[in-house]
């Protein structure tokens, strides 16, 4: 298999980060977003290194769990059966190193190969190998009680931490001591004892960072700053540091793991290069809008926007098809709930054809979970996990049922998905949790509780129901509950009339006053922030473009939003969409969820709101009598900068239904760029505003097409004697006008 073959199927983001050049663009931060292929990312480096000539056994991935280095040992030797890749967890990492053998004394005879070696757990003091057991908290206080350390509160797996007071650690050494003779260590000492090995013992320091040249991390925002120095005190100095994580989904902290090693990354390493992958491959569009609310106000330079990248969904269910929006169902009491979530399930069954499995009830509690499992099975409805017997009653003993409905803690559901999610208790005190303590811990845990709702919600395919139900039995007793704060809002549907004239001047009024006071938070934003100006503006002009369907009372429709997944950003993109009206650019915005810019004429200038946000979005100006559009964009390819633009190959705004003629100019500048050319197109905005009766809510329907690459259209079509007039245009024009007759 060569290098292409291995790319084939992902997006550019993702090949990005599978070529990702250590020595040229540093250490590499991957900010991979729920459902966004993060695992096969991390395979193809693996693979795309070994095809690059590295040795696999000088390649360490380090992940979380011993199933997870399991499936991507599978994935890995799928193309290279028997790799020597150092696939595993923390712990059995540290347990491997204090087990080698490594030189003591590192001078020119062990340069050679001759110097004297030990077992490296002899260097840390262990007197006898050690071997993991269980920890016994209970025991271990006893015994801190005896030396007089009771008084510090603190866990076994905390023994040989470096972090204690002076006068601690001296109550410590005989318990310590003990451990060192007997070997009987718990997991979280092997690690302190390898941090202890690495950064106090220059010779096995230098022998494992020459054992592995390579370091790759999974899940990075779970680790502890005791796993962070062991990656660091291996990694050293070089710049061959590949990790993956999302800060979104960082719900250990009650088990110790730094949300700040993933914050701070970009600081610790100052010449690393970030990449996100937005891309969801799991959810339905309207699932994934949800969830991006969810951080609304989270630093901008961490944010990431889900996009739906896949196009059937799970086997091409029709309930994918349909894009449905969350619901919030409403119930006064746990038997309404019940009788609701269990007429649900039976319908959806019926309808789509779907399994028991393809259903989960997800709650915060595990005391939750049992009261559910306990209505299903009162029900007679399969639960996953369920002992029964081959009669299928439940029993002791037998088959655990696989095609069930599955109800877990979001915890344990962390990693899964499912078509449909009933996600419960989406009330104060349950989602979120309480919150204890002083006002920043408060704040902390509740960081960690929004975390955990996205990483509920975002379990969901197709459909996501989030059930609030006012009173309950809670901790023994009948309990009033309040309404999650991480529930939208109710909103009034009403809304008033008023004639069109007025609608229009109100609309305008409304817009550009969003417009001008967003010049003045711009300034801000230059002076005072201004590496954060991009991300910034990308994400103000989503915004803006939301703005206006909100003030003009649009109901959007997006289809195969999933083509956007096939673009390649990197390179200039031309969108090219049918001119219905002056709205059709914040509904691109929309459509895209990215920012274009459009070429314009330069007479500008009589409408300075307008001519300033123009330069913003990044709009190429031509006049069109002196020509040159050309010359523009390849100037601007030599700055770096891609073009986004959003032209319209018929010119003008069409005056009638269907398209007018198409233009040639768009088509031979995209050729001379070497462009991506995404069609879409659009029905119903011009009742929006140029010919609107009402000041009604009206539909707009947007169609995304297949991407063209304009390279790869020129190999099958003449070379470079290929004529844009005559062969793009009438392919393109035939795509669009087909999607538009489609939609009469």
């Amino acid at each position: 298999m060569d290098v292409e073959s291995l790319l084939v199927g992902l997006n550019s983001d993702q090949r990005a980060a599978v070529l990702h050049d250590h020595e040229k663009n540093g250490q590499l931060l991957i900010l991979a977003g729920a459902g966004s292929g993060k695992t096969s990312v991390l395979t193809k480096r693996i693979q795309y290194r070994i095809m690059s000539g590295v040795e696999p056994e000088k390649i360490l991935a380090l992940t979380f769990t011993a199933k997870a280095a399991a499936e991507m040992r599978e994935r890995v030797q799928k193309l290279f059966p028997n790799a020597g890749v150092r696939l595993c967890t923390f712990h059995s990492l540290a347990l491997f190193v204090l087990k080698s053998k490594v030189p003591v004394g590192y001078d020119e005879a062990c340069a050679a190969g001759a110097c004297s070696s030990c077992p490296a757990y002899e260097l840390v003091g262990f007197k006898k190998m050690p071997v993991p057991t269980e920890s016994a908290d209970k025991t271990f206080m006893q015994e801190l009680a005896k030396v007089g350390g009771r008084k510090f509160r603190f866990s076994r797996e905390e023994l040989f931490s470096d972090a204690h007071p002076a006068k601690l650690l001296k109550k410590l050494e005989p318990l310590r001591h003990r451990i060192l003779e007997s070997g009987q260590v718990v997991f979280e000492d092997l690690i302190y004892q390898a941090i202890n090995l690495l950064e106090n013992h220059e010779s096995a320091r230098a022998y494992f960072q020459n054992q592995w040249t390579e370091i790759l991390v999974d899940e990075y925002q779970d680790i502890n700053p005791s796993q962070y120095r062991l990656v660091k005190a291996l990694l050293g100095e070089r710049k061959s540091l590949f990790v993956v994580g999302d800060d979104d989904q960082a719900i250990y902290g009650f088990r110790g793991a730094d949300i700040g090693n993933i914050n701070r990354f970009r600081d610790d390493f100052k010449e690393s290069s970030l990449i996100r992958l937005e891309w969801n491959y799991r959810s339905v569009a309207n699932i994934l809008h949800f969830s991006n609310r969810i951080f609304e106000n989270k630093p901008i330079h961490l944010r990431k926007v889900l996009r739906a990248g896949n196009m059937n969904g799970s086997g091409g269910s029709p309930i994918f098809k349909e894009n449905r929006e969350p619901e919030i169902w409403v119930s006064e009491d746990p038997v309404e709930e019940m009788q609701k979530i269990i007429t649900s399930i039976k319908l959806l069954r019926e309808s789509y054809d779907l399994q028991w499995k393809n259903f989960a009830i997800l709650v915060r509690y595990n005391r939750q979970r049992l009261y559910y499992e306990e209505a299903l099975r009162d029900a007679h409805l399969p639960i996953a996990g369920t002992v029964v017997s081959e009669a299928g009653n439940v029993e002791g003993e037998g088959e655990v049922l696989e095609n069930g409905i599955h109800v877990e803690t979001v915890h344990a559901s962390k990693g899964l998905q499912y078509a449909v999610v009933y996600y419960a208790g989406m009330s104060e005190g349950l989602t979120p949790g309480s919150c204890l303590g002083s006002r920043k811990q408060r704040q902390k845990q509740l960081d960690e509780e929004r975390r955990l709702f996205y990483v509920g919600v975002t379990r969901a395919e197709s459909f996501l129901v989030l059930l609030y139900c006012k009173r309950r039995y809670w901790k023994g007793r009948l309990t009033k509950l309040k309404r999650s704060r991480f529930l939208p809002k109710e909103s009034s549907k009403t809304e008033c009339n008023m004639p069109v004239m007025l609608f229009r001047i109100y609309g305008a009024a409304r817009i550009f006053a969003f417009m001008l006071e967003y010049i003045f938070k711009i300034a801000f934003m230059y002076i005072f922030r201004r590496k954060d100006l991009d991300p910034w503006l990308e994400e103000k002009v989503q915004v803006f473009s939301r703005f206006c369907m909100k003030v003009l009372r649009v109901d959007l429709t997006i289809e195969d939003q999933a083509q956007l997944a096939k673009v390649d950003w990197t390179r200039p993109v031309f969108v090219m969409g049918n001119h219905r009206s002056y709205l059709d650019i914040p509904l691109a915005f929309l459509a895209l969820q990215r920012t274009v810019g459009f070429i314009a004429k330069t007479q500008l200038q009589r409408i300075p709101i307008l001519n300033f946000w123009m330069h913003k979005l990044g709009c190429v100006f031509i006049d069109r009598e002196k020509g040159g559009g050309a010359a523009i964009i390849q100037k601007a390819l030599q700055t770096g900068k891609m073009p986004r633009l959003f032209v319209f190959p018929e010119g003008t705004r069409s005056k009638r239904d269907g398209m007018v003629a198409f233009k040639s100019g768009c088509f031979r500048l995209a050729v001379e760029a070497n462009a991506i050319i995404l069609p879409m197109v659009t029905r119903g905005s011009d009742l929006l505003w140029e010919h609107r009766k009402d000041s009604k809510h009206h539909p707009v329907n947007i169609k995304i097409l297949e991407p063209i690459d304009t390279v790869e259209f020129k190999k099958t079509h003449g070379g470079d004697e290929m004529d844009p007039r005559h062969e793009l245009l009438p392919y393109v024009r035939k795509m669009m006008e087909e999607a538009y007759d489609r939609r009469l």
